[in-house]
């Protein structure tokens, strides 16, 4: 089990590192203060948008472009992409910079497995280049969501088409005006169907007639605009039948392809956000003096630092070692690791954040450091694509399976 820098990723590492360290990093907060300046919070800024297509032209001229794939000749594998997401994670703009953002490359990945040409065509290659973004629609409000046989909205076929009803919520990324179509899991299967048939994908446009956002959701009294996680309303809403992927009944299968890969890719970069934290904190523990001494030297900063390196060390290895089993090509396999550090990466780089946090005092609570955004974020990840709880049955069920032939 090679889990280190190949030679081929180490030009590619440095050159990640480099232009987030000294370009990406220095436009954050520019380009964060620019949100509703212009007078429409779900809008870009004409700085915002120089910044950004500043940085993507960037990276696609010296070739660091889409980076997340690990399928073609060239590709990288999960564990050498798992360093540059680490990287990725450390700015605010990192991972669009790259266009390696969430949930567009899980969204690229399904459209590239299971759609049609056409389909490619229209959405893929300009989610691809970087020109729209696009929306994974899945939970609900009305159900317990976590478990995915529950999602209900009706998806009834009409002729050459399929008329959808009902809600959707944490719709990340559909309050962005570059926002252009959703992936959307749907029930077409009823109660006689097996629980893991009932289910299926479909490619809404997003400017398709019924659709209405309710609100942007807010995370901590913040609405994370211009991106946004909306509550949205279907209402006969009209589907052409053919953007239906794969076929009835074949939700649960396309939903695992992608939420594999999601899941990865959100713990890579939250191992990234614990790396800034620890570094804000130890930068903070020597600048600061308070009685007399520097803040590293009082209570028991140090045992708290050491805490946080060794923390953010067994995190990055089990991320690597998760990203090793799916570069074995087993999704099943996979799958138990995948849960572990879905659980453990967020938690951890919660944990070094908050103590980042409180290093800074008052300050580290405050739009003065990322720190306060970055908490919100991670807190944030120990809910998405899964809240602990599943994740933690699902590594406990297979830990059980060694010991029983039973289902558990």
């Amino acid at each position: 089990m090679d889990l280190g820098i190949t030679q081929k990723l180490h030009p590619i590492l440095d050159a990640v590192r480099d232009m987030v360290r000294n370009e990406i990093m220095p436009l954050d907060e520019q380009f964060l203060a620019e949100v509703g300046l212009n007078g429409d919070r779900w809008s870009y800024s004409a700085r915002q948008t120089e910044i950004l297509d500043g940085l993507k032209a960037t990276a696609k001229a010296r070739g660091l472009w889409n980076l997340w794939r690990t399928r073609g000749e060239e590709a990288l594998t999960t564990v050498e992409y798992a360093y540059l997401a680490e990287e990725m994670g450390k700015a605010h703009l990192g991972a669009e910079s790259f266009n390696c953002s969430a949930p567009d490359t899980g969204n690229m990945e399904v459209l590239d497995r299971y759609a049609t040409p056409d389909h490619k065509q229209q959405w893929l290659e300009p989610l691809l280049s970087g020109d729209i973004r696009s929306a994974y629609l899945m939970t609900e409000p009305d159900v317990a969501s976590s478990d995915a046989t529950n999602v209900s909205m009706s998806c009834v076929r009409d002729g050459e088409h399929y008329v959808l009803n009902g809600e959707k919520w944490w719709a990340s990324g559909a309050g962005d005006p570059r926002c252009k179509i959703y992936i959307v899991m749907v029930r077409t299967g009823g109660d006689d169907m097996p629980k893991h048939a009932r289910h299926s994908m479909i490619l809404v446009s997003a400017d398709t007639a019924g659709i209405d956002k309710l609100r942007p959701m807010q995370v901590y009294g913040q609405d994370d605009a211009p991106h946004g996680h909306f509550h949205l309303r279907f209402t006969d809403v009209r589907v052409p039948a053919s953007n239906l992927l794969v076929g009835e009944g074949k939700g649960f299968e396309i939903a695992q392809g992608r939420l594999g890969p999601g899941r990865i890719h959100h713990c890579m970069r939250a191992i990234g956000q614990a790396e800034m934290a620890l570094e804000l904190m130890c930068k903070r523990a020597l600048e600061r003096e308070a009685f007399g001494k520097k803040l590293a030297q009082l209570g028991a900063n140090y045992d708290i630092i050491a805490e946080c390196r060794m923390d953010i060390e067994m995190a990055r290895l089990l991320c690597l070692k998760a990203a090793w089993m799916m570069d074995q090509g087993d999704a099943r396999a996979a799958a138990p690791w995948i849960s572990q550090i879905k659980v453990i990466a967020p938690r951890v780089a919660l944990k070094v954040t908050d103590e980042a946090a409180q290093m800074f005092g008052g300050q580290g609570i405050s739009q003065d450091t990322p720190l306060a955004r970055m908490w919100t974020h991670l807190r944030t990840l120990r809910l998405a694509d899964g809240p602990d709880a599943v994740h933690r049955r699902q590594v406990a069920r297979t830990e059980l399976r060694r010991y029983t032939q039973e289902k558990v």
